[in-house]
């Protein structure tokens, strides 16, 4: 099971890291502040390894047959390695950009927010939260868990529905092979 774990979290960890660099390249290096949907996305296409793990390890190894909890296993050991190459890849990125990541997050959430015709005390509440989350992003003991928990939760509902649904044998049956 961990030779499984391995080769899918790191083939999703591969997709991550594709993807991230593709999307940087892209935007001309500009960090994508508002695009979360492709965010998401990206997390998405890139855990959909775990259903196909657990399934061929179903399959292959089991015999066709999965008990929730070994899936569950399965897919949150794929999931926890996709997430450590997803922090590992930003703290390579923000090291490479000098850090400037909340600088320019920051800056483009302020604007955001007096383009919309934000003032007075809200205005100024809003910049101190900004503050106070830039001198929290600052410390590797906060930032590590908070990029982590940005993808993980993704890849615990992919285990979830992969797990339930695959535990049914009957749930994209293993081919037999005629001959």
């Amino acid at each position: 099971m961990i030779r499984t774990i391995l080769t899918y979290g790191l083939i999703s960890g591969l997709v991550i890291i594709v993807s991230v660099v593709g999307t940087l390249w892209a935007s001309g290096g500009d960090p994508p502040h508002s695009n979360a949907l492709v965010g998401y996305l990206i997390m998405l296409v890139a855990l959909s390894s775990i259903l196909v793990a657990i399934k061929q390890y179903r399959d292959q190894t089991l015999g066709g047959v999965i008990r929730f909890r070994t899936a569950l296993a399965l897919g949150l050991g794929i999931a926890i390695v996709a997430s450590l190459a997803y922090v590992a890849v930003w703290e390579v990125y923000l090291a490479v950009t000098d850090y400037r990541f909340m600088d320019q997050y920051i800056e483009a959430t302020l604007a955001a927010k007096r383009a919309a015709g934000v003032t007075g005390a809200a205005y100024e509440k809003l910049a101190a939260d900004m503050e106070t989350m830039r001198r929290q992003y600052a410390s590797l003991l906060i930032r590590l868990p908070m990029t982590f928990l940005e993808i993980f939760p993704v890849g615990l509902l992919i285990t979830l529905v992969s797990a339930a649904l695959l535990k049914n044998p009957r749930f994209l049956p293993a081919r037999r092979s005629v001959g």
